[in-house]
């Protein structure tokens, strides 16, 4: 079988992210502009690099599993690492239009 390409992969390891939801919020991470980098390694260690939207978060381990969970799927994905992120801090303008909308927010 033949390797798949990087940008496909990423685009499903996101697509997954997607899936998890902040559980006091009621919308997904990615939405959330939470996730701030992910990069896959040749031997599939995947490190997604998060924040959260307030320093102390007490989710903090169980987003973390959540994130683990939802790449369970992906072949290429073999461990997964979050690193938690506090600079740049995290602002509602990291949020897409579809998360303001789902919060009310304009």
């Amino acid at each position: 079988m033949e390797p798949r390409n990087s940008e496909l992969i990423k685009k499903d390891i996101l697509d997954a992210l997607e899936t998890v939801i902040d559980p006091e919020l009621g919308v997904d991470i990615v939405n959330l502009g939470l996730i701030y980098s992910v990069d896959l390694k040749e031997d599939g260690l995947c490190i997604v690099q998060m924040t959260l939207t307030t320093m102390g978060c007490p989710l903090t381990n169980l987003l973390a599993d959540m994130v683990e969970r939802s790449l369970d799927g992906i072949a290429e994905v073999k461990k997964v690492e979050v690193e938690f992120v506090w600079e740049p801090a995290w602002t509602m303008d990291r949020m897409t239009s579809y998360a303001k909308m789902a919060l009310g927010i304009h």
